[in-house]
């Protein structure tokens, strides 16, 4: 029953039961727990409660499938907007609520009004001051947070190309996890994070700063600002499947300890791989599978509560397909598709006009028509558009007279 309960429960739930069992089992205090969800103690003890006596179903929210109470139409979004245009422009968000409310008879909270009227460009955020900084202690258990980032660095000292370390560093614990890429980007991301989750499990929540790879420089759609939401990467879109949490820091000094893990690493793993002459991509990353342990035997420290809160993965949970690229594309008439400056014949019948094409982190690739793989084939050359014939003009040519000198 436990295993059937777990298959229609989301990864956020998942993550929600692997705590709530945590606390059953002693290892974790109901108030711990709690902080650790960014839930408060009541709404904690009420889950804790439904499963005891449901079962691993009682993670499931209530409100699964059901429309939001608080969801205000979108007429009276368009209504608000053209009033502020023509009434209240330049007002801030906050007199522009109570004018709304005193002179139009609309009410909506001010923090509604604000999304509203900088999704719409009438409104721009305004710059704070400089916030004063204060040392963030360690968090107190291994996979409770996770710090990432990628060093870009000469790592050969000119015997290899240029290129970047992908470096994961626990919070609690200083346990390191590396390799070695050609870039920082996507597929990079995704295929060190799933390696990591393979050896270790999955985290709680990864630490990360607003590199475009995790970070998404895209303007909210209108779909994302009825819905109260941001548009989010790739690997962002990744990390959501999978329920765990994504941290972006606002400063380099904010994500100290990855940070210096480079600064170490720069000299030290530099150095022996200059005195076993390593010069490749490959070799490296053959070489820190026995350096890292060593690495961590030596610097790691014992986290504060010896408890680990790296999920194992689900049963069932294809990680190829979630740490993946995944981009939507429009069947033509003649059975193609256009992808990444190539065209595709699909070469069977599909019963949608969207599909989804998947890169994964090995170069492959693969189309979906929902839930199922279609065959296709990459057309090498593209049919060339057949030429019009030029009309010839009925007109005369014009002839140019030639004077003589």
């Amino acid at each position: 029953m436990a295993g059937k309960d777990i298959i229609v429960a989301s990864q956020r739930e998942l993550k929600r039961l692997h705590i709530v069992q945590k606390v059953f089992e002693g290892s974790l205090k109901q108030t711990e727990a709690a902080e650790i969800l960014s839930l408060s103690i009541r709404q904690m003890g009420r889950i804790a409660g439904r499963v005891r006596q449901e079962g691993p179903q009682g993670v499931v929210h209530r409100s699964r499938g059901k429309e939001s109470n608080r969801k205000l139409p979108q007429e009276v979004k368009d209504k608000v907007l053209a009033l502020y245009r023509q009434h209240y422009e330049g007002f801030g968000p906050t007199l522009a609520q109570e004018k709304l409310l005193e002179r139009d008879g609309i009410s909506i909270s001010d923090e509604t009004l604000r999304g509203w009227l900088i999704g719409a460009e009438l409104w721009k955020k305004k710059r704070k001051g400089r916030r004063h900084r204060q040392w963030r202690p360690r968090k107190d258990r291994y996979g409770e947070m996770i710090q990432v980032d990628g060093s870009h660095h000469d790592w050969f000292e000119g015997r290899g190309p240029v290129c970047v370390f992908m470096g994961y560093i626990d919070d609690a614990t200083g346990r390191v996890y590396g390799r070695l890429y050609e870039y920082e980007g996507t597929i990079p991301a995704m295929d060190s994070f799933r390696r990591y989750v393979r050896k270790y499990g999955i985290p709680i929540s990864l630490y990360m700063d607003k590199h475009s790879t995790y970070k998404s420089m895209e303007k909210p759609t209108i779909e994302d600002e009825l819905n109260g939401t941001e548009p989010v990467s790739e690997f962002g879109r990744a990390l959501k499947d999978l329920g765990m949490q994504l941290i972006h820091a606002h400063s380099p000094q904010a994500k100290g300890r990855v940070e210096r893990l480079f600064g170490t690493l720069q000299d030290r793993l530099v150095k022996e791989m200059r005195l076993r002459g390593i010069s490749s991509i490959a070799e490296a990353n053959e070489f820190l599978k026995g350096y890292l342990p060593i690495y961590n035997r030596r610097f790691a420290r014992k986290a504060a509560q010896a408890d680990n809160l790296h999920r194992p993965i689900p049963k069932g949970l294809n990680l190829r397909r979630i740490l993946c690229s995944k981009t939507e594309r429009t069947v033509r008439n003649d059975f193609t598709i256009a992808h990444d400056r190539k065209l595709y014949q699909i070469e069977e019948a599909v019963k949608t006009k969207k599909l989804m094409v998947e890169e994964y982190t090995d170069g492959s690739m693969a189309i979906w028509c929902r839930q199922q793989m279609v065959k296709f084939r990459q057309i090498a050359i593209r049919p060339e558009k057949p030429q019009k014939p030029q009309k010839q003009s009925a007109l005369p040519a014009k002839k140019t007279a030639i004077t003589a000198t």
